[in-house]
């Protein structure tokens, strides 16, 4: 038996453990005893390849850790696989940054050279990423380990593509969408952050062409350039005889009809709606149904055209303080008034965003399609509502039926230059019927010189690159596809997809209606959703605030069991998770108090050579125990971390270490009954390592490989590969 150090070091022990996992190659299920029967899986949500971990990636390691280890102990070859997302978008945005503090951009470089840069930065980046997953005791077979542009899940992403396609489920189109000026993109709707701001509703009068005027409210003046329509709505009384007149429209002096439409407001502004199609969502769906040609007046860059006349080249709120010098020239500005509205921002650099018509590429998730005639989103909430998916905590089911239900199509293809390519040539002549029909669009994986339709040379590369969310919402079976061979049928669908509350919608619900386009099953059985991580003061963490705990530097204070056991404890369900220093050293102490226990048993157990017969006291003390198990195994079953954690905390704690140790150290020197005394402490420390280690591994293990030898006892080598007690 290796007797326990004094002082328990974290910083020296976890290391030491750590490798002792590595060279046992236990993380891999393949590996595991022949005792370990039936599969469980859980795939890692891929943090960005583009920037070291932090305390929220800490939570999901925690939680998805405990939950493999657990299901390890419980008997199962578990599987957790890791891996990296490139994060299109994200990445791209944060190596521009490093290139702007060296004085260079990406137009420095060719569109291939700066790929290759930003490759080999992401690849650099992963390293870091696995390093701190280890330090946080993660364990994932690394062996399977997998990064969204790893050459065999770029093909699966691809070939997805040219299914959609061929479905008539992927479409180009011009289409409204939400660009942001700066970094010269599209977003999907759930990429725009929405807040109330203060603003101002302009009321402009617009002249009648048979004389008199109409009142409209606007917050966005400088689109007037742009109106190709004024709207009333049918049920409103007071404007039943404008239906059908012409208004002028009051800068370009145009002549622009009235119609009417349900979607107008009543109740806002005046109740009569500019329609300015090129330049807002609403209004852009109204003009398709009435006809109505759009008119951009707003460039790529935030500015207005030639079409606004002297306003050619301002940004969007210069032009707005001119158009209001215009208006009140002319006598048509009646009034202002301030108001409270909600404006979309990008959500990186916060720049408001401007609703544009471009033509990109778009998923019809609502299109009916194969035998059963159902769109991608009824797939998805038949999965949820038949409970083949259950989503925990459960109030987040009415949170993913509404967004499902009020789900457009996705647009899916992004302006930049990090990401999978959009596998798509356009044939320039198409000479052909066949060209024609196909209106030149080729969808190829391969580098192509000429149209296979019309043998044109004059092709076309689309520019752009998939949407990150696209590709990673197949993650879960273009990982299980690539990894190893059978591992899709052993490990699909996985058995838990854990993953914070926020991407409920930007990922979840996509893998959701991917997995079963693509492969025909659910991606996964159960969806657990964790909470975000608070400071004391219940503030979101963030750089600007200075709350921000660094979890290596954390790790490097008190331990990474300490900083787990305090995220788990603090993850209830449906709630937020609060965090504190004070909060991890309280459970560095915890981990202390497990050693210094653990120390006093082994010192006083030493002489135990066999298994004795128990007291009547000892028995009961150790069903109450056996009690104790099943609690932390019923909280641990349904996802009820936090539960479990305490459980394990206040029954070693308070019940084991301050009175059974305490009544056992007495008869243990007083001569009575002593070798069931010390089989007792044995039990208690043994079986309460086992329930411990899903949440504290690496002290759990260290005090395991000191336990003694004692006839009649079996137990594994490690901890990690150990029976959860069924019975004492």
């Amino acid at each position: 038996m290796k007797s326990l150090g004094k002082i328990y070091q974290p910083q020296k022990e976890e290391k030491k453990i750590y490798r002792l996992w590595e060279k046992s190659g236990y993380f891999n299920p393949d590996n595991l005893p022949k005792t370990k029967k039936g599969y469980f899986s859980i795939i890692m949500p891929p943090p960005n390849a583009n920037d070291p971990l932090h305390i929220g990636h800490a939570v999901f390691v925690s939680l998805e850790d405990l939950i493999t280890r657990y299901q390890r102990l419980k008997g199962k070859r578990a599987l957790w696989l890791p891996g990296t997302d490139h994060a299109g978008f994200e990445t791209q945005i944060v190596f521009e940054k490093k290139l702007e503090k060296e004085g260079k951009s990406r137009f420095d470089f060719t569109r291939e050279e700066f790929y290759q840069l930003v490759y080999q930065y992401t690849k650099k980046n992963q390293k870091t990423v696995y390093q701190q997953l280890k330090k946080l005791g993660a364990s994932c077979d690394f062996s399977r380990k997998k990064f969204t542009l790893d050459k065999d899940i770029i093909k699966i992403v691809l070939n997805t593509f040219e299914k959609l396609y061929q479905d008539g489920l992927i479409y180009r189109g011009e289409r409204i969408v939400n660009y942001c000026p700066k970094h010269q993109t599209a977003f999907s709707d759930l990429e725009v952050k929405y807040e109330e701001e203060k603003g101002t509703l302009f009321y402009i009068q617009y002249p009648l062409k048979d004389g008199g005027a109409v009142e409209v409210a606007t917050t966005r003046p400088e689109t007037i350039f742009g109106d190709m329509a004024l709207a009333i709505n049918p049920n409103d009384k007071r404007y039943q005889k404008l239906i059908g007149k012409i208004a002028i429209e009051p800068l370009t002096k145009r002549e622009i009809p009235i119609i009417e439409d349900k979607r107008v407001e009543q109740d806002f502004g005046t109740g009569v709606l500019k329609i300015t199609p090129a330049h807002d969502p609403t209004d852009f769906e109204i003009a398709q149904d009435h006809r109505l040609l759009p008119r951009r007046v707003i460039d790529f860059q935030g500015r207005l055209n030639e079409l606004a006349g002297s306003l050619k080249g301002l940004k969007v709120l210069e032009a707005r303080e001119k158009t209001i010098e215009i208006l009140k020239q002319n006598n048509l500005l009646i009034k202002t008034e301030e108001i409270t509205h909600r404006v979309g921002h990008c959500y990186k650099c916060h720049s408001t965003i401007e609703p544009m018509i471009m033509s990109q590429w778009f998923i019809s998730v609502n299109k009916p399609f194969g035998k059963e005639k159902k769109s991608l989103r009824d797939r998805a909430i038949e999965a949820v509502k038949t409970k083949k998916i259950k989503i925990i905590p459960k109030n987040f089911e009415k949170n993913f039926y509404h967004w499902m239900k009020n789900l457009k199509d996705w647009n899916i293809s992004r302006q930049i230059w990090w990401g999978i390519p959009i596998p798509v040539y356009y044939c320039q002549e198409q000479k052909t019927e066949k060209c024609q029909k196909e209106k030149g669009i080729i969808v190829s994986q391969k580098k192509l010189k000429e149209c296979p339709y019309c043998h044109s040379q004059n092709i076309v590369k689309d520019p752009d690159v998939l949407d990150t969310w696209f590709s990673s919402g197949q993650w879960p079976f273009a990982t299980l596809m690539t990894a190893k061979k059978g591992d899709f049928e052993k490990f699909y669908p996985t058995d838990v997809m854990e993953t914070g509350w926020d991407i409920l919608f930007f990922w979840v619900a996509r893998m959701i209606m991917l997995g079963i386009y693509c492969t025909g099953k659910i991606p996964f059985k159960t969806v657990y959703l964790h909470g975000l991580v608070r400071d004391k003061d219940r503030q979101k963490m963030s750089k600007s605030k200075g709350n921000v705990i660094d979890p290596l530097g954390v790790i490097e204070n008190y331990g990474a069991d300490a900083l787990r056991m305090a995220l788990i404890m603090g993850t209830g369900l449906g709630s937020d998770i609060i965090l504190s220093e004070e909060k991890i050293k309280g459970f560095r102490n915890f981990a202390n108090k497990v050693w210094n226990a653990s120390r006093f048993v082994l010192m006083n157990i030493d002489d135990l050579k066999k298994k004795p017969n128990l007291t009547k006291s000892d028995q009961k003390i150790l069903k109450d125990f056996q009690r104790v198990i099943k609690k932390v195994e019923k909280h641990l079953d349904n996802f009820r971390f936090n539960l479990a954690a305490e459980t394990v905390y206040r029954y070693f704690w308070f019940t084991f270490a301050d009175k059974i140790i305490e009544e056992m150290k007495i008869r243990i020197r007083e001569n009575k009954n002593k070798e069931s005394a010390q089989y007792l402490l044995y039990l208690i420390l043994k079986n309460s390592l086992i329930i411990l280690h899903p949440f504290m591994p690496f002290i759990t293990e260290s005090v395991w490989q000191s336990l003694p030898e004692i006839k009649g006892e079996k137990r594994e080598k490690m901890i990690l590969i150990e029976k959860w007690p069924t019975s004492l």
